[in-house]
């Protein structure tokens, strides 16, 4: 009865559009004081300062605030915006070339700032009016910028991977190494697929012949834009992947990076510290909330044997771990429809674990899995997050039914890796396995 009370009321309250958060903690810390007061477990939230305690004292952790200041100068120092803008120019001469150009930059961008909704937002304003304006058909541009746009859910060093390893109890550097190729292979697939459609369909993704002439100068500002974040990515991530520092240093070697490069572009100023500063506190401030919040009703969903009530459910009628990671990921990628990615890992991700951990599931496999499946939410009609990003950023120019229509293939995509990464769990290969690949090859 209580448990059904626990679900009940935090279902309630968000139907009252209640956030998130609070609806979790607040139903957990209303069936606690009653099972305190009136049930037969004084003592259940009298752990919750324990947990709390244990959050804000984890390492891994901090290394999320640090990723994200960073990625937020990077943002405003104006960085991101010439490096869309030069790359952009220069693949623009060639057919399908902008929309390549654009797929590049997505991946720098996630490699450097990892902030999915910014990214988002800051392509569709900046590249789709210049597609446009050379041609494109407007549902193959909303959906090479929102794929290209999420592409910071799964390339290291993404805050959902950090995220994913401390909930799930993996080496964030292995979980980072595991994505690496994964994320290669769906880069590679948005390529091919643009340069299917400049063969299949030309005038959908035409070239635009406004810089053919000075192609040398546009590739020198582009190369002169994109070593900074590259040697910059060369740091953070080659010093978590070679074991030389955790992820915590390289968050913190990141920030001074990208202050630096701020400077260097004559943009590191008072008011750029003040206003990344309070976008990162406001960022964090939720995360943590959501944490608290979460911990507070997994805390007693534990302790009215809810876990137990699930894991029977699963022995009884999906009695296999082929079974359960079909219904895992089918449950987490409806979820990604309708709430966060951060939700998703401190609420359902711990009674998910326990299961996977039961079935003696590889956790790191379960975890790449669960990032490419949030990926893949995250970009998915009707209610996908990066949809409606873009759809910010463009206003009327470009209908939703367009950007519906546009992101279809590269979630077909998504879903190709997906499968492929399901049915291969050899494809997770850890920090050892690539140190092996790179001492054969050289």
């Amino acid at each position: 009865m209580e448990l059904l009370a626990l679900v009940g009321i935090a279902i309630f309250l968000l139907i009252l559009g209640v956030p998130v958060a609070f609806a979790f903690g607040s139903s957990g810390l209303f069936v606690g004081s009653y099972l305190m007061l009136f049930g037969d477990n004084p003592y259940v939230l009298t752990f919750l300062p324990n947990r709390l305690e244990g959050i804000f004292s984890n390492a891994t952790l901090i290394s999320i605030p640090l990723f994200i200041l960073m990625g937020m100068i990077l943002e405003r120092s104006g960085i991101a915006e010439r490096l869309i803008n030069s790359i952009a120019k220069l693949f623009g001469s060639l057919g399908g070339g902008a929309a390549i150009g654009v797929i590049l930059v997505g991946v720098l961008l996630a490699a450097s700032t990892g902030i999915v909704g910014a990214t988002v937002v800051m392509m569709g304003v900046i590249a789709v009016p210049t597609m446009l304006k050379a041609g494109y058909n407007k549902s193959l541009v909303s959906g090479v910028v929102a794929a290209s746009g999420t592409l910071g859910q799964i390339i290291p060093p993404s805050i959902i991977l950090i995220i994913l390893a401390d909930v799930l109890h993996v080496s964030v550097r292995d979980l980072f190494s595991a994505a690496i190729l994964p994320s290669a292979i769906l880069v590679g697939l948005y390529i091919l697929f643009v340069l299917g459609v400049v063969i299949f369909a030309p005038k959908f993704a035409p070239a635009s012949p406004d810089h053919s002439k000075r192609l040398r100068a546009l590739a020198l500002e582009a190369l002169k834009m994109a070593i900074p974040p590259i040697v910059l990515i060369m740091l953070v991530l080659g010093s978590i992947l070679t074991g030389l520092v955790e992820p915590t240093q390289a968050a913190a070697i990141g920030v001074v990076g990208a202050l630096l490069l701020a400077f260097l572009n004559g943009r590191l100023d008072i008011d750029l510290l003040k206003h990344t500063g309070k976008e990162t506190i406001i960022f964090c401030g939720m995360v943590f909330m959501i944490l608290i919040g979460a911990n507070c009703f997994t805390l007693v969903f534990n302790a009215l044997g809810g876990d137990v009530v699930v894991l029977e459910f699963f022995s009884q009628y999906l009695n296999s771990p082929f079974y359960f990671m079909l219904v895992a990921m089918l449950v987490i990628f409806i979820l990604g429809f309708l709430i966060d990615f951060f939700e998703i890992c401190y609420i359902a991700l711990p009674i998910l674990a326990g299961i996977a951990m039961h079935y003696q599931i590889d956790m790191l496999w379960f975890a790449l899995l669960v990032a490419i499946n949030l990926q893949t939410s995250f970009l998915t009609p009707p209610f996908g997050f990066s949809i409606f990003f873009l759809k910010s950023a463009v206003g009327d120019t470009i209908k939703i039914g367009e950007i519906y229509k546009g992101v279809i293939p590269f979630i077909i995509l998504q879903i190709l890796v997906l499968g492929v990464v399901f049915l291969f769990p050899q494809l997770t290969l850890t920090s050892d396995d690539w140190a092996k690949i790179l001492e054969f090859i050289f």
